[in-house]
């Protein structure tokens, strides 16, 4: 504690940055002058919990925020010196707060400690996301919006991307947060930063970072960085593809491999990925969680759009890529978006692959071939992921495990968010209803 307080002396620092996430995933963010971070270190700092929407009812309005010392972090885009501490949200008698979604992933770590004792749930992440002009238009219709670059895959970034992307990963440096890779991606205007192996409580920290990061780089140059999955009608969404391994740190040894089996898939491995598949539909709310998330999964463009799992076809819910030299077995799911709460997201994929391997579900063939499909819009094809939020809800509020690995405070403001989202859209008159029906109905 000493220390944080010292090393924000030494580098001058005038405002500390106390962040946390709602429900949703929002960044919020209480700011004190840096005179107060001993007192706070020590004491941890009030706020009203109920002002934060779907966080805290009135009568549990008074919650306190504690920082992970872990996550101090001077912020280097920043006027003014400043640091940032991730927080976690505690109860006035020192409790943690049940809808804190940090905490309700701290909670199925815990579960996976003592299930598998010795094994860490390590993922990396790669997040993908558009980049637009001018961040006045963020208010209006998707017509307007205008790519930064016409980059495409794995093409040269534009000038203004690459240096957006490259401050972004000079700043999670800073945080502590080593990335992999950047590259443009295949939309107009569309790119991906790829966070390197991490816990998974590093790593959702450092998905919120980069998330903060980049929007906070792009309005100094007057650009729009969005996370919404599907934000351009005729380009391939955004997903945050996630890469799921248990490692025993101290051994290196990897609990989804084994050379022997085919695959190299361990029995271990074949039943977690045997858990994910079997609540993979009650999983989608909490990885794919927006009205707009569903135009990208069932949108093609190598989005999984079924419940199935291959080694090669990348349009799979979940791949187990072939092992490279030196890595284990790497279990990649493809269906979260970078609008996700990343907290709730890693809960919900580690307690459904538990559940996977406590109930020794058995493991289905691969689809490693793209499935022949009637050439025909809208035709039914099997196992599908629910094709919409309201639906996705619907899996979720009949998914035990799901709803456990959020708890039922996280669960219950979740769900009451969506539901009223969904409702708003289904009354909502858009433009494409009046063009097609406004005279010819």
């Amino acid at each position: 504690m000493t220390s944080i307080v010292q090393r924000a002396q030494d580098a001058g620092i005038e405002v500390v940055h106390l962040q946390f996430t709602d429900v949703p995933g929002a960044i919020k963010s209480l700011t004190i002058p840096s005179s107060r971070l001993e007192r706070i270190l020590e004491h941890g700092a009030w706020f009203d919990g109920s002002s934060v929407e779907g966080l805290a009812r009135t009568a549990e309005s008074d919650l306190f925020l504690r920082p992970d010392v872990d996550t101090f972090a001077i912020v280097p885009w920043e006027s003014t010196p400043t640091a940032r501490l991730i927080c976690d949200v505690h109860l006035p008698g020192g409790a943690p707060f049940a809808a804190d979604p940090r905490h309700a992933l701290k909670s199925v770590l815990a579960e996976a400690r003592e299930f598998y004792p010795g094994f860490e749930y390590r993922v990396s992440i790669e997040v993908e996301f558009f980049v637009f002009e001018d961040p006045d238009l963020a208010g209006k219709a998707a017509r307007s919006l205008s790519p930064v670059d016409r980059s495409g895959y794995f093409e040269i970034q534009e000038v203004r991307a690459a240096n957006l992307c490259r401050e972004a990963i000079e700043a999670l440096r800073g945080f502590g947060v080593e990335v992999e890779a950047s590259h443009a991606e295949v939309g107009p205007g569309q790119h991906e930063i790829d966070i390197a192996e991490l816990g998974a409580l590093e790593a959702a920290d450092a998905v919120v970072a980069l998330k903060w990061a980049l929007r906070s780089l792009a309005r100094r140059g007057r650009m729009l960085v969005s996370f919404m999955p599907k934000p351009l009608e005729d380009a391939p969404g955004s997903g945050m593809h996630i890469t799921q391994l248990l490692l025993d740190p101290s051994s290196g040894d990897d609990a989804f491999f084994d050379a022997a089996e085919r695959y190299s898939l361990s029995e271990v491995g074949a039943q977690f990925v045997a858990g994910q598949l079997a609540h993979a539909r009650g999983l989608s709310a909490v990885i794919a969680p927006l009205v707009n998330s569903y135009k990208r999964l069932s949108g093609g463009a190598e989005a999984p759009a079924r419940v199935t799992w291959a080694r090669i076809h990348r349009g799979a819910l979940l791949r187990v890529p072939e092992p490279a030299a030196g890595r284990g077995t790497r279990l990649e799911l493809r269906a979260p978006d970078p609008s996700c709460n990343p907290y709730l997201a890693l809960a919900a994929m580690l307690k459904t692959g538990l559940d996977g391997i406590r109930n020794r579900l058995p493991l289905p063939e691969p689809a490693d071939e793209a499935p022949q499909e009637l050439d025909v819009e809208g035709a039914e094809v099997a196992d599908p992921l629910p094709a919409t939020l309201g639906e996705a809800l619907e899996e979720l509020n009949w998914d035990p495990v799901v709803r456990d690995a959020l708890g039922q405070p996280i669960f219950e403001r979740f769900l009451t968010a969506k539901e009223q989202e969904w409702l708003a859209f289904g009354r909502h008159i858009s433009s494409w209803e009046l063009a097609r029906y406004l005279e010819g109905a």
